[in-house]
């Protein structure tokens, strides 16, 4: 049964909006190998993305890592083990670092000119800066929500279907069940099966920032980062996308940055605090809240700053 209608106008998509599309798993199809045999180019393209391990517990090792913009320290000797398929939250003060560690987690920060990172980050088994990584892979594997929902100026069966074009899904029927399915993992396939060929501007704020989480969600990512992607919405799409990140973590592992230290208690599993650069603690979230080990942590969640 088709779902869906046929073509829409092309629209254009600025050089920000591809930018974004790169840092969700947007990709140039040239980075697909060209090898003989029968394959089509979708399986040789999924192949060669095919390359990191999350058959473990563990999704994400971060061990002794410094990063630095030019002279300025803004990440200071961080160590964490990030558990497969939980939700990890990072709190702590602005300008503490929360932010700049999830971008370094597939690599945004490459785009910062003198930003340099030392130490190891292992995701799906592999040191994600080894010079043999594949950006495209890398970030297909660890997909990014950010603060401000951003749909691309185009429909939303498009804004989906984006990213798995440019990975050379062509067919129809493939892209129509990729978007059913995405949809229906963001809990928003009945709210938009009827305005599929509609503009995604045309969607309130919380719809779409649930629109840019199926987005990310299209190419089956391992790890989903969400840097504050409740910050700009009333409570109740707040309320939405914390029940859809517990359903979520099911089959993704979650590392998300909040400033709302009562959304890190109600949906998070471990939580980290972060305070001038430093990880303060990292532990289980239950025993942050209740038993902090460090006096800096309780000052923080009692209010007593920041």
């Amino acid at each position: 049964m088709k779902l869906f209608k046929a073509k829409e106008k092309k629209q254009e998509v600025s050089e920000e909006v591809l930018e974004q599309a790169a840092a969700e798993g947007g990709v140039s199809e040239q980075t697909a190998a060209e090898k003989a045999g029968k394959e089509d180019k979708a399986e040789r393209i999924r192949k060669s993305l095919d390359i990191f391990d999350f058959s473990g517990e563990t999704a994400v090792t971060i061990q002794d890592v410094d990063l630095y913009y030019g002279d300025f320290q803004a990440l200071k000797k961080i160590n964490m083990i990030v558990p497969k398929h939980k939700i990890t939250a990072m709190i702590g003060p602005s300008g503490c670092g929360k932010s700049t560690l999830l971008k370094t987690l597939n690599r945004m920060n490459d785009l910062v000119e003198g930003c340099r990172v030392e130490g190891t980050i292992e995701i799906g088994g592999r040191n994600i800066f080894d010079k043999s990584i594949d950006l495209a892979a890398l970030r297909k594997n660890v997909g990014m929500v950010f603060q401000k929902p951003n749909p691309f100026p185009m429909s939303v069966y498009d804004n989906i279907a984006y990213a798995p074009r440019t990975f050379g899904i062509r067919k129809k029927g493939a892209l129509d069940e990729i978007v059913e399915r995405s949809l229906k993992q963001a809990a928003m396939w009945d709210e938009l099966k009827d305005r599929l060929n509609k503009s995604a501007m045309g969607l309130s704020g919380g719809q779409q920032q649930r629109l840019c989480i199926a987005r990310a969600l299209s190419v089956r990512p391992q790890v989903l980062l969400m840097d504050e992607p409740t910050s700009a919405l009333d409570p109740i799409s707040t309320g939405k996308i914390e029940e859809l990140c517990e359903e979520l973590k099911n089959d993704v592992t979650i590392i998300m940055v909040t400033h709302n230290m009562q959304q890190a208690a109600r949906i998070s599993d471990k939580t980290g605090f972060f305070l001038l650069g430093e990880l303060i603690e990292f532990n289980n979230t239950e025993e942050i809240f209740t038993t902090p080990k460090h006096p800096e942590t309780e000052r923080y969640i009692t209010g007593r700053f920041g």
